[in-house]
């Protein structure tokens, strides 16, 4: 896998599409906080890791990542879109008088600062620049 959080935005999108009420994936670090972040702004419902049982016998026991996804009353996906900005091929840098404003302030962008992942808006009032992840609403 060349980009594990591309991978973690398709399985949410994909997940929501078909109105799953949750999804599995691998840990590691910066997805958990990606996805604290997105359930601290309301866009998922609950955010936790599986950590395998401990056995002698099998080879490998990686940790799991455990997202439960929110839906409106009328049954909507809280996540309309989730859009990955800088890949491995093209990396985008927003400085902190240029951060990306998301429909008119209406959803969020994930920067990853030197404070660590924040907001949008929490890096503009910490001015803060850095690398743009993605963008969700």
């Amino acid at each position: 896998m060349i980009d594990p959080i591309s991978d973690m935005l398709t399985r949410i999108r994909n997940a929501a599409a078909v109105h799953k009420t949750e999804v599995i994936l691998p840990m590691s670090k910066l997805k958990y906080n990606i996805a604290k972040i997105l359930e601290r702004e309301g866009y998922l419902a609950a955010v936790e890791i599986i950590n395998p049982p401990l056995t002698k016998n099998k080879t490998a026991n990686f940790a799991s990542l455990k997202l439960v996804l929110k839906y409106q009353a009328n049954g909507r996906p809280a996540i309309t879109s989730i859009k990955r900005i800088s890949r491995p091929g093209r990396r985008v840098y927003a400085s902190k008088d240029k951060l990306p404003v998301v429909v008119n302030n209406f959803g969020i962008a994930i920067i990853s600062t030197s404070a660590g992942l924040l907001t949008n808006k929490e890096a503009r009032e910490k001015g803060l620049g850095g690398e743009v992840l993605c963008s969700v609403y």
